[in-house]
């Protein structure tokens, strides 16, 4: 972990930073407001934020085991505040994101969509494989027609699995 940085589940109260972390990445795509306040809800256990000394949120991967492959955790959204870029906290959360659904739920694959373009996202799941010593499997779940509005890159899926060494990462302890 970066010094200086916890890692937590995420609460309803980090709705509005996680909006406002990704609107000001500039590249994700952003969803309602209404949808993160209900996925730090929701979803806090498939989920992680990296907190900074003041305990606000500085980055996020949000995510959900999917339910016809549950030993399968599916990540939504990777961010990291402008101010935290550069540390390796996108890996770190990657990293203790899995450690902890491995251990609560038994996953012991990742998957993830990452358009051509987004070189930082195509190399924290590369990179997530490689220091696991797991396959890696690329395809187009959705190509760029499939979506209504024009200027969208297709959607890779990266299948990253088996990943043995998943219960192996430690624990998600905030700090």
């Amino acid at each position: 972990m970066p010094e200086g940085l916890t890692l937590d589940a995420p609460r309803p109260e980090d709705g509005a930073a996680l909006w406002r972390i990704t609107r000001d990445s500039r590249t994700l795509d952003l969803n309602s407001s209404y949808s993160y306040l209900l996925w730090c809800r929701d979803f806090a256990g498939t989920s992680v934020v990296a907190r900074g000394t003041d305990g606000e949120p500085v980055g996020f991967i949000t995510g959900y085991v999917r339910p016809r492959q549950p030993r399968t955790l599916l990540v939504w959204q990777v961010a990291v505040d402008e101010a935290a870029r550069g540390r390796g906290l996108a890996a770190a959360m990657l990293d203790g994101l899995a450690a902890r659904v491995a251990r609560e739920a038994g996953i012991d694959g990742i998957e993830t969509t990452v358009t051509p373009d987004n070189t930082p996202s195509n190399r924290l799941f590369t990179s997530f494989a490689a220091r696991h010593g797991a396959p890696v499997e690329k395809e187009v779940l959705f190509d760029a027609g499939d979506f209504p509005e024009s200027g969208h890159e297709p959607e890779v899926l990266y299948r990253i699995g088996p990943v043995a060494s998943l219960s192996g990462l430690g624990p998600l302890t905030p700090r």
